[in-house]
């Protein structure tokens, strides 16, 4: 029998463009046709397999999914709607309610019209309240019956960072002033939308890429003090003094959207070191490191809970991306058991977290680095892994006791 609260949410999370492929009206296809991304092709083949992929997951017990709608599918051209795109997602939202799955839906994950790039994208506030606004509004109409959460925006601290700052997503540049303006601008648009989304009566959450911070090294305090004001300040105002601080940036006073979201959700990876100089080794040192560049250490997602209940306590939190990149599905259970482990020790310690979502359920498109990372717990070819079964015995009983 399983040791969970009746009402934990258990749930997988991906993003249009990863298992969909780039929309061809999209930026992210032109980037990767300007050879600055790989290519994505169809994704992992998700438009023509969801119904699978639902069963899948429901199999598991992992009742919750969020997905994305992406804007450049539905909307190609300014103020031209694909009836066809419409359709479709309208036939996964239904699908996921057949087969007893909650959705979730995702209205920015990385990706944007290149119509609405090419006018500044969210460098502009005018696009902020108007294109964007006008989108939410779209969205919430069309699709809001059959949607059980909203994640507005993903990871907006991440998403100005890798276009504002080197990182290799579009635009491509790096500029310290106009990353703040796209924070500013991104963290806006995602509590102005969390307002509006939560007048359909269903559930808002954030998907905030938090870290700790960990000074590596002399002289990196106020390297490591600008980080925390991105990753944590930032929006940590809105919420507690309905104030916003963007880097570089006077403050934004926005007392109107301090309670816009239901709750606060949070992707967990690695925490992060700094020296000195800006760069940011593994952390920490000695971890093993991930494909992607990062320290593992599932042991940063406690500090992580731990931080967020002391900035926002009571507040309920939920984490919306845990995973592990990684060929070694064994590797990937002991990441799962370590992290189940701290939120079974949060549960049990009156940390108000309602749920977990896995980063991810079918291998998809991982960015710059294509298809040579996998997070799934299920291949391409639908073929569920160990972990796929470490989850499910998880959610049926506990965390196995075999891998304690």
């Amino acid at each position: 029998m399983s040791t969970w609260p009746g009402d934990f949410i258990w749930g997988t999370a991906a993003s249009s463009t990863q298992c969909e492929g780039a929309a061809p009206a999209s930026d992210w296809i032109h980037w990767e046709r300007a050879g600055r991304a790989p290519a994505s092709g169809a994704g992992n083949g998700f438009a023509r397999r969801y119904r699978e992929d639902f069963a899948l997951y429901a199999a598991a017990g992992l009742r919750h999914h969020r997905l994305s709608i992406d804007w450049a599918r539905i909307e190609p051209e300014p103020g031209r709607r694909d009836p066809g795109a419409i359709a479709h997602y309208r036939d996964v939202l239904a699908a996921a309610r057949e087969a007893g799955l909650e959705p979730w839906v995702c209205l920015h994950h990385f990706t944007l019209p290149r119509w609405f790039a090419e006018r500044g994208g969210f460098q502009s506030a005018a696009n902020r309240v108007g294109p964007w606004r006008a989108h939410v509004e779209f969205v919430a109409e069309t699709f809001g019956e059959w949607v059980s959460g909203w994640k507005p925006v993903n990871e907006p601290v991440a998403y100005a960072a890798a276009g504002w700052l080197g990182s290799g997503f579009p635009p491509g540049v790096e500029d310290f002033a106009a990353f703040g303006l796209v924070l500013e601008n991104i963290l806006l648009a995602s509590f102005e939308a969390a307002a509006r989304l939560r007048q359909t009566g269903s559930p808002v959450a954030t998907i905030l890429n938090l870290s700790t911070i960990h000074c590596v090294g002399e002289g990196a305090d106020l390297i490591a003090r600008i980080f925390d004001q991105a990753l944590w300040g930032s929006w940590l105002g809105v919420m507690r003094e309905g104030v916003l601080r963007s880097p570089g940036r006077d403050p934004v006073d926005c007392a109107a959207l301090a309670d816009a979201f239901d709750l606060v959700g949070f992707s967990y990876y690695s925490a992060i070191g700094v020296r000195a100089d800006g760069t940011r080794p593994p952390y920490p040192e000695g971890a093993p490191v991930s494909p992607l560049g990062y320290g593992i250490w599932p042991r940063g997602l406690r500090l992580v809970l731990d931080r967020l209940n002391a900035e926002l306590p009571g507040h309920p939190l939920l984490i919306s991306e845990y995973g592990l990149g990684t060929e070694d599905d064994g590797a990937r259970c002991s990441y799962l058991a370590e992290g189940l482990r701290i939120v079974r020790d949060a549960l049990g310690e009156g940390i108000p977290l309602r749920g977990f979502f896995h980063w991810t359920g079918v291998d998809n498109y991982e960015w710059l680095h294509g298809y040579d990372v996998s997070f799934g717990c299920i291949d391409v070819e639908r073929r569920p892994r160990g972990s796929y079964e470490f989850l499910a015995s998880a959610i049926r009983e506990g965390a196995p006791q075999e891998l304690e």
